[in-house]
């Protein structure tokens, strides 16, 4: 009797569920399945280790707002025995960025500088900071748009070309109008393509952006294979105001136009582990997909970035080496060298033919698709190929003709882009470079890596002016503080895998090279290059033409810049060898300190704070010191060990 009673309980109990916690998330039995994480969680920790202490004042933590991460979608291939040395080639991911934008026009940071135009060296009353931008369309702007100063983007350089410029069939007309501008062709909400599984909408969405103050931020922010719309500006920021679920793809960049930017439109773009990019406006809803199903590239995109002063060309970088030109209007077409080779009129190909084995990349790039293009129907626009390595990171330069970019061979390029050249080559210390990032006033070039080191190079000059240790681990994002730098100074921070915030403040005038002697480098010596730079600081030279910013970076003599024709024939680059540390000014940092239990992975300086996100989800804001701040006790210092 008793055994059949027990019978009867058992065959009552409830089915097994139809993911199993570990099964379900491609995990052995022994692991902890992942939290699922459906809400972000704002807090505000505070106490001495919350703290920092630098020169001006005493910065603290005012917030972390920790993303929720999405658990694996059910239908990914399950891991089954993931091991941590495999070589195996993984699916490209990354931790959490940010794409920080502010809709109304700020004031500038106090002492930043005015630059020297390009034409006729004549200083114009130009301020250079982030919240400024050149007005133009994808090739050139309207004298209504010129006059509109949007936030938060580079300086404006009226003599600098636009980008294509001379290409009639890359020609558009601004809309006057910007409650006119062209939206995305799909709505976001009412998808039914696999790409993407969920949309969730805040359900007060059109309330919360009338309610909310006109100088406030917006951000997004990818964590894994979800991406997210937030403000900022609201005390109950950890509610989303959109949140997108992709199916296996992950974001791994984005960035928002600051040109198109109103209140009634924002341009953001997407790139993904897939190769595919989408274009989001995320007040209408509305999405295009580009490069659908690797048509254009396969391979995924690592960064991605409007050009300055464009409506509708954006660049990305995907990881074989490749920076290709969309249009975000534009349909896409399958692209082939052999083919674009093929119609371009004889002696107009750069370059050597595809495929073609033993290439020499350190000397020149290799254009597949010109801008200048008469095939300009369809995506690409351009297509620029660099090397066989992934490249990590590039920035555009503020006087919108350079492009800065670093790669996992160890190289910076710097590109004259609007001509498609190579101007300069040089190397990290040892492994690859991860990130760049351009000084204010486009005289220094700041690149971090695999070395655990921060180098300084002066573009103008093609040399590296110090290296900065302070680190642990490598190097995964650089940024300029704008509103702590002037004529002489530089305020700069970096982030690492070792979890660190480092803050440098370095000026030419203050470096020394350790004693060693000199090394020829390209028919001049690396001490006279470096003694010139330290008489053009210490003297206030700033309309000097071997500093400005906008000097003819392939000139290396000191007479006046002038604007030259593009050459008949590709100019050959010879590579700069690696700079001893024997003969490299070291800088130490101000600041070194550990800001979060998980690596790393982006920073960003804002008029009111320092921003650091890590790869676990965690976006961190530390405020800025204010006046009626009391001085800490020593304990609070920010050099941590």
């Amino acid at each position: 009797m008793q055994a059949d009673i027990t019978y009867s309980i058992h065959s009552v109990l409830p089915p097994p569920p139809r993911y199993p916690s570990q099964a379900g998330y491609g995990l052995v039995p022994g692991y902890v399945a992942p939290m699922i994480e459906t809400n972000n969680i704002l807090s505000h920790p505070s106490g001495p280790e919350y703290q920092f202490l630098v020169g001006e004042g005493l910065y603290t933590l005012k917030e972390d707002l920790h993303l929720a991460t999405p658990p694996p979608h059910p239908s990914e291939a399950p891991v089954i025995n993931p091991n941590p040395l495999a070589t195996t080639p993984q699916p490209a991911t990354a931790g959490t960025s940010l794409s920080v934008v502010n809709l109304e026009i700020r004031p500038p940071p106090p002492g930043l500088f005015r630059v020297a135009s390009r034409a006729n060296g004549v200083q114009q009353s130009i301020q250079e900071h982030p919240d400024e931008s050149r007005s133009s369309s994808g090739v050139r702007g309207s004298s209504e748009g010129a006059r509109a100063v949007s936030s938060d983007a580079g300086a404006i350089f009226s003599n600098t070309p636009a980008f294509g410029e001379g290409n009639i069939l890359l020609a558009q007309t601004n809309s006057k109008d910007n409650n006119k501008r062209k939206k995305p062709k799909n709505s976001m909400t009412k998808s039914n393509s696999s790409f993407i599984s969920r949309v969730i909408v805040h359900e007060s969405l059109h309330k919360r952006l009338n309610d909310r103050p006109t100088d406030g931020l917006f951000a997004f922010a990818n964590i894994n294979r979800a991406f997210q719309w937030l403000d900022l500006s609201s005390s109950s920021k950890a509610d989303y105001l959109t949140k997108i679920l992709f199916t296996k793809a992950h974001c791994l960049c984005h960035d928002v136009n600051r040109l198109t930017k109103t209140s009634s439109h924002i341009d953001v773009i997407m790139g993904f582990s897939t190769g595919e990019i989408i274009w989001w406006e995320p007040i209408s809803q509305r999405y295009t997909r580009l490069n659908k199903r690797g048509l254009i590239n396969k391979t995924p995109v690592s960064m991605i970035q409007w050009i300055p002063g464009s409506e509708n060309l954006f660049l990305a970088a995907h990881m074989d080496g490749t920076l290709v030109v969309y249009d975000k209007e534009k349909d896409d077409a399958s692209f082939s060298p052999e083919d674009e080779a093929a119609t371009r009129a004889s002696g107009e190909s750069n370059g050597v033919p595809n495929g073609v084995k033993g290439y020499n990349y350190t000397s020149q790039i290799h254009v597949h698709k010109s801008v200048h293009s008469k095939n300009q129907k369809a995506n690409p626009v351009a297509v620029w190929k660099l090397s066989n390595h992934r490249i990590n990171a590039f920035a555009f330069s503020p006087d919108h003709r350079h492009l800065a970019v670093v790669s996992e061979d160890g190289t910076l390029r710097i590109i004259d882009y609007l001509k498609e050249e190579l101007i300069d080559l040089f190397y990290s210390y040892y492994g690859g470079l991860m990130c760049v990032c351009w000084s204010p006033d486009g005289k220094y070039v700041l690149t971090g890596g695999q070395d655990d080191l921060i180098s300084i190079w002066c573009i103008s000059e093609s040399a590296l002016i110090a290296r900065c240790q302070g680190h642990h681990s490598w190097v995964t994002s650089v940024a300029f503080d704008p509103w702590q730098c002037d004529g002489k100074n530089y305020r700069f921070g970096s982030v690492g895998e070792d979890c660190r915030l480092c803050l440098w403040d370095f000026s030419v005038g203050m470096l020394h090279r350790p004693k060693a002697a000199s090394v020829r480098q390209r028919g001049s010596s690396f001490s006279s290059r470096f003694a010139s730079l330290q008489r053009a600081e210490t003297q206030n030279t700033t309309t000097s033409n071997r500093l400005r910013s906008d000097s003819n970076l392939s000139s290396s003599g000191d007479a006046p810049a002038e604007e030259t024709p593009v050459p008949t024939t590709t100019k050959q680059v010879e590579p700069h060898p690696v700079e001893p540390r024997a003969r490299t000014a070291m800088l130490p940092p101000v600041l070194s300190k550990i800001v979060d239990d998980d690596p790393l992975c982006w920073l960003g300086f804002t008029k009111d704070g320092i921003v650091t996100s890590c790869k676990s989800g965690h976006v961190r804001t530390w405020n800025r010191p204010s006046d009626d701040s009391s001085t800490p006790s020593q304990s609070q210092h920010g050099d941590d060990n």
